[in-house]
């Protein structure tokens, strides 16, 4: 039995210890906002929080978040109302929206460590979140928006 809190709300579940973090939270606990991208965490569209650090969740046994905290997307705003999450409709960030889930946790961490990121900061921090559309001008200004910034 892994004990673990995923968006606030503890979770006993009776899984392999070696399965995927994604795959538990997409397939026994149905939070489908965590995408498969690579399964190799090359792309980043799985990226999660656990325990306020970033994690590929496709490369992530579940047994290394036992005892630990787990956010989603859905648990990072869940009304939609982060600032990240109203930034990113506010400047229309996504075109296909597959990587959105996955830049938009990895930007949260950022803010969290760096409220107030310069473009490097930014591009450094969201460098390993590939967007197959080319959204990153957008992805940068809705992350300086949410940072209270000018989005140029």
């Amino acid at each position: 039995m892994i004990i673990l809190k995923v968006n606030g709300a503890e979770q006993k579940l009776d899984v392999d210890p070696e399965m995927p973090l994604l795959w538990v939270l997409r397939d026994v606990l149905g939070l489908t906002g965590t995408k498969y991208g690579c399964g190799q965490a090359l792309c980043g569209a799985c990226v999660v929080h656990l325990d306020g650090e970033t994690v590929r969740a496709c490369v992530t046994p579940v047994k290394r978040a036992a005892g630990g905290s787990v956010t989603t997307i859905e648990g990072l705003g869940p009304a939609g109302d982060h600032p990240l999450q109203r930034a990113w409709v506010e400047l229309g960030v996504p075109q296909c929206g597959f990587c959105q889930a996955g830049q938009i946790m990895s930007a949260a961490a950022l803010l969290r460590k760096n409220p107030r990121p310069s473009n490097e900061d930014i591009d450094k921090s969201l460098a390993g979140n590939i967007c197959r559309c080319g959204t990153y001008t957008r992805i940068r200004a809705a992350v300086r928006k949410a940072a209270g910034l000018p989005t140029e």
